[in-house]
């Protein structure tokens, strides 16, 4: 190995540090201060994994924790602190992968690897097995956002002076290309790989790579199938976008099969730990690393640790239990709320007034929610339920009979009349733009952190980031069967979610159970503007009407009741509110099915040609 390949370690310090491993320090031992040689490197085993940690590090695309800022861009969440958000329209950009950067640094390390005597051959299959998925990883990525783009399988270009560049320039492939090649990356990758579990979920395994393949085979199917669907499907003349009806059933019958191997062989399953409390089941399925059996990939972060902490828990958490300064930035909107399921019924709409529009009174604002698909309160805070043990207050003000009419009395935070009654709570809600306090009427329970200290600037959390978990194997598996006609299969594996979630059984499943499903089991977890994408539906969803129910934001404040000498004096009510720190509906154009490829790209290259409505 005589070449300086000088690009990876400069990229490794302008990156600022590697990526830790929770319970895998040995993974990672030391950083480098100089740029190195590729003897050096690939002459010491520290070395190479050091490298390759990098390389896990450089992969977080699309909605995570560490900007909790990007859930408020869909209808998922709302942003609390300060003014309004403005957000309307969707960037060409918005989430746009184009890494080859790190491609070639993938192609480089392989290439050492390939070479080096300072590992034993089992440790070099498992380490190019895991930079071969980080790089079918990236390339998916690209793919969900672009369509096709340019595979460069193992090359590592090097120009040189007099060089014809044109051999350096490789044309868009077509979209079921780079969907072809992702899955055939995954098979092989597979075979490298362990099956076993490792610390948590941190580094690729088999069932990772057969993750990767499963959700590559079921987007690849969505977009033949309802892109095909359109009035007008949204093409390149190429098929750089666009892909034939009729690769939708190999598709499918690739995505199933992937995730039956997941469900039947692996040592994954859904974690059913707590029976008795299905929601604290799920809060911990999702968010508590120790002992968990549902989890197969997920960005880990570890304390101590340079940069390896996670900001989500100190930003939002409820002023009620903030230890800094900080608090609810941002906070679950009603939208999605009422998208869970009551256990008897399939609308969800909280009961805020009844068949003659007068309220419906609640004992306690808990009350509103009894009943609910067991998934809600282990994914949002709801008014008055438990946070570490401890209430969380949300009031955003009281309702007082006066002369026939209920009157609206609102308060400063934790602020009480002369009574003594609780007029705002700390939390809020309120319709200011009152920093630090809440706007929606709901906080965020997933990736919460509960440990003390976690909420602190200077501690921050070690919370992860579930990337693949094996409720979407299931969830995959019933779509894939319903979309081949199997609708038995289709049942049995929702019903196995929907059990867990403590909601009745589905005697059929259809394309909109299945969008309903991945709705609120995945909340929060980078998949709902996907799917919508996928399913051609965010532009229907998203159709920036004014009080549109889906594209226009809510929220849910509660009253405290004040009408002595009444039954209902001391109990609680609800407004239904468009979100007043969302002033516009989103609104999702055609146009944005694809991200527009930038133009720098195209000069430097070509061969790259343009995406619709460019």
């Amino acid at each position: 190995m005589k070449n300086l390949n000088k690009s990876i370690f400069r990229v490794l310090m302008l990156a600022g540090g590697f990526t830790f491993f929770s319970g895998c320090s040995d993974f990672l031992e030391r950083r480098p201060d100089t740029i190195m040689t590729d003897d050096q490197i690939f002459g010491d085993a520290v070395m190479i994994r050091s490298v390759l940690a990098n390389y896990y590090g450089r992969v977080s695309w699309g909605q995570h924790i560490s900007d909790d800022y990007t859930y408020t861009i869909l209808d998922e969440a709302g942003k609390s602190d300060g003014g309004p958000d403005n957000i309307q329209n969707y960037a060409n950009n918005l989430w746009r992968v184009y890494d080859y950067t790190l491609i070639r640094n993938i192609n480089q390390f392989l290439q050492g690897l390939r070479e080096t005597t300072a590992l034993v051959d089992e440790e070099k299959q498992t380490y190019e097995g895991e930079a071969r998925f980080l790089r079918a990883w990236t390339y998916f990525n690209m793919a969900r956002g672009m369509g096709g783009m340019p595979i460069v399988g193992d090359e590592v270009f090097d120009y040189q002076s007099g060089i014809d560049i044109t051999t350096l320039q490789y044309p868009r492939s077509t979209e079921a290309g780079i969907y072809d090649y992702i899955i055939a990356e995954c098979d092989a990758i597979s075979t490298l790989l362990s099956d076993n579990t490792n610390t948590h979920a941190a580094r690729a395994n088999k069932w990772v790579a057969l993750m990767l393949k499963a959700r590559a085979a079921i987007y690849a199917g969505s977009l033949a199938n309802y892109n095909n669907k359109m009035t007008s499907p949204i093409r390149t003349p190429g098929g750089e976008v666009g892909i034939p009806a009729d690769r939708a059933q190999g598709y499918y019958e690739q995505a199933l099969a992937a995730a039956q191997d997941v469900i039947n062989n692996s040592p994954y399953e859904l974690q059913l730990n707590k029976p008795d409390d299905l929601q604290r089941n799920f809060y911990e399925a999702l968010s508590i690393k120790d002992n968990n059996t549902e989890v197969i990939w997920a960005h880990d972060r570890i304390y101590p640790g340079t940069g390896q902490q996670t900001g989500f828990t100190t930003r939002n958490i409820p002023g009620s239990h903030a230890e800094d300064i900080d608090r609810a930035y941002a906070g679950p909107i009603l939208n999605l709320v009422e998208d869970f399921e009551y256990t008897d019924n399939r609308n969800g709409d909280i009961r805020i007034r009844d068949n003659q529009d007068d309220y419906v009174f609640y004992d306690d604002p808990l009350d509103a929610f009894a009943n609910k698909d067991a998934r809600l309160g282990g994914t949002v805070i709801l008014p008055n339920a438990l946070f570490k043990g401890i209430p969380v207050p949300l009031q955003a003000g009281q309702k007082v009979w006066n002369n026939g009419s209920w009157q609206t009395i609102v308060g400063q935070l934790d602020e009480r009349d002369g009574a003594g009654r609780l007029i705002t709570s700390t939390n809020g809600p309120n319709r200011t733009n009152d920093q630090y306090v809440n706007k929606t009427g709901f906080f965020f329970r997933k990736f919460l952190d509960e440990a003390s200290g976690a909420s602190t600037r200077g501690r921050n959390s070690e919370m992860w980031f579930p990337r693949f978990r094996f409720a979407e194997a299931v969830l995959i598996a019933a779509e894939a069967a319903m979309e081949l006609g199997q609708q038995p299969a289709a049942v049995g594996y929702i019903n196995q979610v929907r059990e867990r979630a403590g909601i009745q059984p589905l005697a059929s499943v259809t394309l909109d159970d299945i969008i309903q499903e991945r709705r609120v089991e995945f909340a929060f977890e980078n998949h709902r503007y996907w799917d919508l994408k996928r399913f051609r539906r965010a532009h229907i969803v998203w159709n920036g009407v004014v009080n549109s129910p889906t594209a226009q934001q809510y929220a849910l404040f509660p009253y405290l009741v004040v009408a002595p000498g009444t039954p209902n004096d001391g109990k609680y009510v609800f407004d239904k509110l468009v979100f007043s720190n969302s002033l516009h509906p989103r609104f999702f154009e055609l146009r944005n099915y694809y991200n527009f490829i930038d133009l720098a790209w195209q000069n430097a290259n070509p061969k790259i040609v343009l995406n619709p409505f460019q």
